[in-house]
């Protein structure tokens, strides 16, 4: 006789509505002050001082840039207002400022450089955009070609050719960055890996030109680079006296890079390289496709921070006379024509106003790639 088992009971779904969190801990701005800016009368007072602070150097920045600022007329405008800032100096200096020396009737020639730079970088740093690994082959391969071609000159392409002494402004500035920023970051990975490598010849000299280029002033490396660097190789292939402190700058910025990225490398666990080795992948796969992405990703702050450093200490290379954009202002500023009580204070605010804007825009998206991968890694 068969045994009769009962029916498995029904099961009832019922929505339960999530239940907010209590009055005392709500999220909000509110909470979030009363937490972070009045925790007690000591918070009150320190968030108060800075409050009143704050205002007053946005007010008499307000007052000097904006409200009582001349945007229009001559030199003798601006001395007739000794508290604004006088706009129409950078108007009549824009384009010294941006070019230098550099050929009125040759500028089309920076601008269509920067305008072809500007699209691939783009292109390359736009996360959704089709076909990133054109972008690349481009910038990296076809377009230093083709920037060098278009600012030094060609003859055979009837393209007059601009001796480097005339070059100046944020040219050099955008110039001297780029170059840094794309030469010191593949460099800082190759002395990281170097560094963490088992071959003592290639760790003691990664750890020696680390170490050596970290213990020394980046004044100290210009000097170097564009001095000493003629004595070492025949004269008939010298570098150029603007290449000089791009190669210093990117040595120098590459050794900080390579600690960078060596903190992203010791970060990764142990298992990540066991289970490479125990599919059998080789040491160069195993870098490119496993431990280099997460290394990248983790130090990606650290990264960037490098990148505003040096984008900021383009400033130096005027220390050994290339007209970059600090230079440019400063040599603008002492014109007679333009003298006056606030030419100075507007040429630096207009010059702090530019670094900030490029700064700026590295920092926020860098902010936003953390995001995505943030999520990513939750999804």
């Amino acid at each position: 006789m068969s045994e009769v088992h009962p029916a498995p009971p029904a099961y009832c779904y019922e929505f339960i509505p999530a239940i907010p969190p209590p009055a005392g801990i709500r999220p909000g701005p509110v909470t979030w002050a009363r937490k972070n800016l009045f925790s007690s009368p000591f918070s009150c007072l320190l968030t108060l001082c800075f409050t009143g602070l704050s205002l007053w150097l946005i007010s008499q920045f307000v007052s000097f840039a904006l409200l009582k600022a001349v945007w229009s007329g001559d030199s003798e405008a601006c001395r007739t207002t000794p508290d604004g800032a006088c706009w129409p100096f950078i108007s009549a200096k824009l384009n010294y400022l941006r070019y230098g020396a550099y050929p009125a009737t040759e500028r089309w020639r920076v601008d269509l450089t920067q305008v072809f730079g500007a699209v691939l970088i783009v292109w390359l740093l736009w996360r959704n955009a089709p076909r990133r690994n054109v972008a690349a082959l481009l910038f990296f391969g076809l377009y230093p070609i083709v920037a060098f071609a278009l600012l030094r000159g060609v003859d055979a392409l009837s393209l007059p050719v601009i001796d480097t002494t005339l070059w100046g402004g944020i040219m050099i500035t955008l110039l001297m960055s780029v170059v840094g920023i794309v030469v010191s970051l593949p460099l800082g990975v190759l002395l990281a890996l170097g560094r963490r490598s088992e071959l003592p010849l290639i760790k003691a000299v990664c750890v020696f030109y680390i170490e050596v280029v970290r213990g020394v002033p980046f004044i100290t490396v210009l000097f170097m680079a564009n001095f000493m660097m003629p004595l070492f190789v025949p004269e008939a292939i010298t570098p150029d006296r603007l290449l000089r402190p791009m190669i210093g700058t990117a040595l120098f910025s590459a050794a900080y890079m390579a600690e960078v990225v060596r903190a992203g490398l010791q970060a990764i666990p142990r298992g990540q390289y066991e289970s490479a080795q125990a599919l059998g992948v080789g040491y160069f796969t195993t870098m490119r496709l496993v431990i280099l992405p997460q290394a990248l990703t983790i130090v990606i702050p650290g990264i960037v921070s490098t990148f505003i450093g040096l984008f900021k200490d383009t400033t130096l290379v005027a220390i050994v006379g290339i007209a970059d954009f600090l230079r440019a202002v400063e040599t603008a500023r002492i014109d007679p024509s333009w003298a006056g009580p606030t030419i100075s204070s507007t040429g630096y605010l207009f010059a702090a106003i530019i670094y900030w804007f490029f700064c700026f825009g590295m920092s926020r998206y860098s902010q936003s790639v953390e995001r995505q991968l943030a999520r990513t890694h939750r999804s």
